[in-house]
């Protein structure tokens, strides 16, 4: 449950049911959504001083950050990004809000989710996403920064750091 204090409990189960209340109202009918996946909240647990896990839905999949110690949570109006470092690398999130959940961060993973032929599989990229977050062997991929405009166009081959 969310409090004035941040969740109280794993968000998991509050979670689901608040994103099968959108799939079954707003995204109902939408041709962004792969009728073979369900709502599910994959892998939630303490991370900082935040729960951190995957949401998968039938329109998308998102690492998610919800507040669990809220002086340590950054809120940040809706749209708004914050970036996170995790040992693969800097991650950033986009900053949302559900009545039913509160504040929440995203990074989004996959949208639309049509290349997921059943829900295992969704939970299994899921699951993977996860561990490969916490994989420090994917850190170079994960954070190499894009060159600019500038410096490709002037023979720059490696970004700056």
């Amino acid at each position: 449950m969310m409090t004035a204090t941040g969740w109280t409990g794993n968000p998991a189960a509050r979670l689901e049911a608040a994103f099968r209340a959108i799939a079954a109202a707003r995204m109902r009918g939408l041709p962004v959504v792969n009728e073979a996946l369900e709502v599910e909240a994959v892998g939630f647990s303490p991370w900082d001083a935040h729960w951190l896990g995957v949401l998968v839905t039938p329109w998308c999949m998102n690492l998610m950050l919800l507040p669990r110690e809220p002086a340590r949570w950054a809120s940040l109006p809706p749209g708004k990004k914050a970036a996170y470092r995790f040992p693969a690398g800097v991650y950033e999130f986009v900053s949302g809000h559900e009545a039913a959940v509160g504040e929440y961060q995203v990074c989004s993973l996959f949208s639309p989710m049509f290349e997921f032929a059943d829900h295992d599989a969704a939970r299994l990229t899921a699951q993977a996403a996860l561990a490969a977050l916490f994989d420090a062997a994917h850190e170079d991929a994960a954070s190499a920064a894009p060159l600019s405009k500038r410096a490709f166009l002037g023979g720059e081959r490696e970004p700056r750091r």
